[in-house]
């Protein structure tokens, strides 16, 4: 099993950048499809982006342009680099794994903490 550590997050003022980085441990982070949730307050989880084993990618449409995901195999590490942020952007900030990416994520980092101010 994977275990997940994700840092970078903080406080930040709109349209200002943070980099996410998401540390795997464990097992071999590159058979693994990962992705990067969030859920802000009063809100449901929801799936950010997502980089597959064969670097397919997905991106919610409110982040298209301004969100890049990325993984360094070698590094054993997955990125979520955000730029423009906007208030809505604050959430907890979630990585997560899964085997095969019709599958749901089974392995979830204990998040960190993005906060946006106006």
């Amino acid at each position: 099993q994977v275990q997940l550590v994700e840092s970078g997050g903080g406080l930040v003022q709109a349209g200002g950048s943070l980099r996410l980085s998401c540390a795997a441990s464990g097992s071999i982070f590159s058979i693994y499809s990962m992705g990067w949730h969030r859920q802000g307050p009063g809100k449901e989880r929801e799936l950010v982006a997502s980089v597959n084993t064969d670097n397919s990618i997905y991106y919610t449409d409110s982040v298209k342009g301004r969100f890049t995901i990325s993984r360094d195999n070698a590094k054993n590490t997955l990125y979520l680099q955000m730029i423009s942020l906007k208030p809505e952007d604050t959430a907890m900030y979630y990585c997560a794994a899964r085997r095969n990416f019709l599958d749901e994520y089974t392995n979830w980092g204990q998040g960190t903490q993005v906060t946006v101010s106006s």
